[in-house]
């Protein structure tokens, strides 16, 4: 492969990006993905160098690949204001990546936690980008993660030989543990079903930052026409919110089912698959699943 290194114009300043072109012999895709960086303070590299040896994966099966570190993050200058405000470099990256490889017709957005997140707000805004990678989608609101806290936590808790140990030595404080856990179940009655948010019928109109985020990422996933997979980390909460609002949740299984969501539950995942087993695991299924929609090939 070939790796080249630039900078992209921002709309709020210049924004560093890693260009991953399949080798000269190889037929020139015209189907790329752009990398977005999320998950905490990371840059384009990504956890364990996950982005890094994803996208050379990828590349080597003949996808361009493009990573990039958004403003405020890496070595991009500027305020970084939070996932919900990824909209623009989204653009830009996609804009340069169009202009690097000109045969490109087709983008999937590929992201893990709130990167996913900022993916589903952009993706039905630009008609290049046809599929969506999203990788533990981050969905959390403090009613959830309350929620998920109790179901998979506590009761995985009471069932640890290491939890009955330390009561039975006096190792654990039971008023601490009940307080702690009564402050979880009052959090836990705060949340309410996902609406749906308004429809409408622009696809270029960005969806209000004012929206509740579960209900903001409903409808990016409703507006959205393209493909999605989804993969989901056994032994990592935040997976666990997203089922959470799934299964409570008509509206957001509806959406899911529309897009004839692929899904693929990786049990011993954690939330950055920081393993080499992981990491190949997550690739694979995407190369299978960007296999699944022939795309015009192009020979160099």
């Amino acid at each position: 492969m070939n790796e080249s290194t630039f900078t992209i114009e921002g709309s709020k300043g210049p924004l560093v990006a890693i260009l991953h072109r399949p080798v000269a012999t190889a037929a020139a895709s015209t189907r790329a993905i752009v990398m977005i960086v999320g998950g905490g303070p990371q840059y384009r590299v990504g956890g364990h160098r996950q982005l890094t040896l994803w996208a050379r994966r990828l590349s080597e099966a003949g996808y361009p690949v493009l990573r990039f570190d958004h403003v405020g993050m890496g070595d991009s200058p500027g305020e970084f204001e939070g996932f919900t405000a990824l909209d623009d470099d989204i653009r830009c990256a996609i804009d340069r990546l169009v202009v690097e490889c000109p045969q490109v017709r087709e983008v999937v957005l590929w992201g893990e936690c709130s990167a996913a997140s900022a993916a589903l707000y952009y993706a039905f805004r630009d008609p290049r980008v046809n599929g969506a990678v999203l990788l533990n989608l981050w969905v959390r609101t403090r009613a959830l993660a309350a929620q998920a806290t109790l179901r998979y936590y506590y009761l995985q808790r009471l069932l640890q030989p290491s939890f009955w140990r330390k009561l039975f030595n006096g190792q654990l404080n039971l008023l601490t543990s009940a307080r702690s856990a009564v402050e979880l179940v009052q959090q836990a009655r705060q949340a309410g079903p996902t609406k749906s948010a308004p429809a409408s019928d622009s696809l270029t109109t960005a969806i209000p930052r004012s929206l509740p985020l579960t209900e903001g990422l409903l409808l990016g996933l409703n507006r959205f026409k393209g493909r999605v997979l989804i993969v989901q980390s056994g032994r990592d909460l935040i997976a666990r919110e997203f089922d959470v609002i799934v299964k409570a949740s008509p509206a957001w299984q509806q959406a899911l089912a529309d897009h004839d969501t692929r899904r693929h539950d990786l049990a011993e995942g954690d939330h950055t698959f920081s393993s080499a087993v992981q990491r190949d695991q997550v690739v694979s299924w995407a190369l299978d699943w960007l296999a699944e929609q022939p795309v015009t090939a192009r020979a160099t």
